[in-house]
């Protein structure tokens, strides 16, 4: 039992190029406009950096960069992109990459036909198991959060869950990505505020892989860089190059809040964050042309009531649009929002939006969707709500698969043999099929304690942490080598220092 809650497998074989994980089939994204109106939108993001402009915090090399590529960069960091210079980044751009598994046998497709499902990202509290009342995280949190996800059956990776919050500095950020390679054999994400901690953890990456050029062929994580809408900060800048220049993989993307940091509605915030994406891509193309630099920005809403971020109609329908623009450029999207919830606890407020915005992942297949766990606006960590989430994915991915409609799903044959006065329940054809398109929920359906079934009367919380104390106590993933985890401990001391 505990080997099957622990470690199963569930990575791409590379033969099999990520079927798992596949989104496309019997059935199709949602497109909620018309390719028209697609276009519109891009031009009005292409008008903003054509004409208003973004801001690159001044004195890097991006300088020089933009402006040698026909940018106009002003004294103050307002640059002006023109049109022909996104579009021909668009077009030259990095479509798809591979994520690879620590040990490099295994990867993700991340593209705009599979969406892969991470915890997270930077909490800042978790749930105290024992109490239940939220408290600091602490890498020791990190850690645990990633072994359990190390074996949840539909969690394709792993992000930082939580911050180790006494240690928030630049040697705490550090170990935040020695921590997670610890604890899982799955690919991760990374983010962090200093530069030099991305560097840090590409050498990491590279002892791992054996070398720089190896890590280079086969990733081992995707890089998350969060500036504000339209204005990069230095940090961010340094790291879009650092990563694009290492050949790791970038995710570059601001959470945008409608009626503050962007216009208020919904077409208008998509094409400020569309012009932040486009911003951030053409850099990553001039630091090397044809890297995987691709932005992930998406639209929260401000509240008018109560100028707090809510409003998940106008959320939804913004994610909605923000997809199928970069379904129509070819391009993957990292903007899945499901998996967390502003509730303030996993309650029924909590499974109502994760199940809300969950569904919305059928019809808006992200490449990633990177905030399972995540609640009370983001700033605490849930594992109650994490195995919630992981159940939900195994709902997607059975919808996704769709129905069959061949001759021997019809079952005409069936239909004349037993005719109108038979039933199906002892034929070999219901035998054969009874489990085909079958969600085999951990928490409901034959797990649920209907009135008929006999099982104690446990409500859902219960049921996912009597699973929840199972996984606590099952062996941890494969161990590092004690020379593997001694090379990383003296990378973190290198770079951990505070630069002189």
């Amino acid at each position: 039992m505990r080997r099957s809650l622990s470690r199963k497998r569930h990575l791409s074989d590379p033969s099999a190029a990520g079927d798992r994980g596949r989104h496309f089939g019997p059935s199709l994204a949602y497109s909620p406009v018309s390719r028209e109106q697609v276009e519109k939108l891009v031009e009005a993001a292409l008008e903003i950096l054509g004409e208003t402009g973004v801001r690159f915090e001044p004195g890097t090399e991006a300088d020089a960069l933009l402006s040698g590529a026909g940018c106009t960069v002003r004294d103050d960091g307002v640059v002006r992109i023109p049109p022909e210079v996104v579009r021909a980044t668009l077009a030259s751009c990095a479509k798809s990459v591979r994520l690879w598994s620590r040990d490099g046998t295994r990867f993700l497709e991340i593209d705009d036909r599979h969406t892969w499902f991470f915890p997270g990202m930077t909490c800042i509290k978790v749930y105290d198991l024992e109490t239940g009342e939220p408290r600091d995280s602490t890498r020791e949190d990190l850690a645990l959060i990633t072994r359990i996800a190390d074996g949840l059956p539909n969690i394709d990776g792993m992000c930082v869950a939580c911050k180790d919050v006494a240690n928030s500095n630049l040697m705490g950020e550090i170990g935040e990505f020695s921590c997670m390679a610890e604890n899982t054999t799955k690919p991760l994400e990374y983010l962090c505020e200093y530069s030099r901690s991305l560097e840090a953890a590409i050498a990491m990456a590279a002892a791992i892989r054996g070398s720089r050029e190896a890590l280079a062929e086969k990733p081992y994580f995707l890089q998350i860089v969060t500036p504000l809408p339209v204005n990069f900060a230095r940090t961010h800048i340094e790291q879009i190059i650092i990563a694009a220049r290492a050949g790791v993989p970038v995710s570059v993307g601001t959470l945008a809040i409608g009626g503050a940091s962007s216009p208020i509605t919904i077409a208008g915030c998509i094409a400020h964050c569309l012009a932040t994406d486009f911003a951030a891509m053409v850099l990553g193309q001039l630091a090397r042309p044809g890297a995987f630099c691709i932005g992930s920005s998406n639209g929260y809403f401000m509240e008018a009531a109560t100028g707090g971020i809510g409003s998940n109609t106008q959320l939804m329908l913004g994610e909605q649009l923000i997809c199928q623009v970069r379904r129509e450029l070819g391009l993957p999207s990292f903007t899945g929002i499901g998996g967390e919830a502003k509730s303030r606890r996993f309650n029924q407020d909590a499974v109502w939006e994760i199940s809300t915005l969950m569904t919305q992942q059928f019809f808006t297949r992200p490449a990633t969707c990177d905030y399972l766990g995540s609640l009370d606006q983001g700033i605490t960590f849930s594992l109650h709500a994490l195995l919630f989430c992981d159940d939900m994915v195994g709902m997607l991915r059975t919808l996704w698969k769709g129905a069959i409609i061949d001759d021997e799903h019809l079952a005409a044959g069936v239909v004349r043999e037993v005719g109108p006065f038979g039933n199906f329940l002892g034929h070999v054809h219901t035998a054969s099929h009874c489990r085909s398109a079958n969600w085999p929920s951990a928490y409901f359906g034959a797990n649920e304690p209907v009135s008929t079934s006999g099982k104690p009367d446990r409500d859902l919380f219960a049921r996912i942490d009597d699973d929840l104390r199972k996984r606590l106590a099952a062996p941890p993933p494969e161990p590092m080598s004690a020379d593997l985890r001694a090379q990383l401990d003296d990378i973190q001391l290198q770079y951990g220092r505070e630069p002189a």
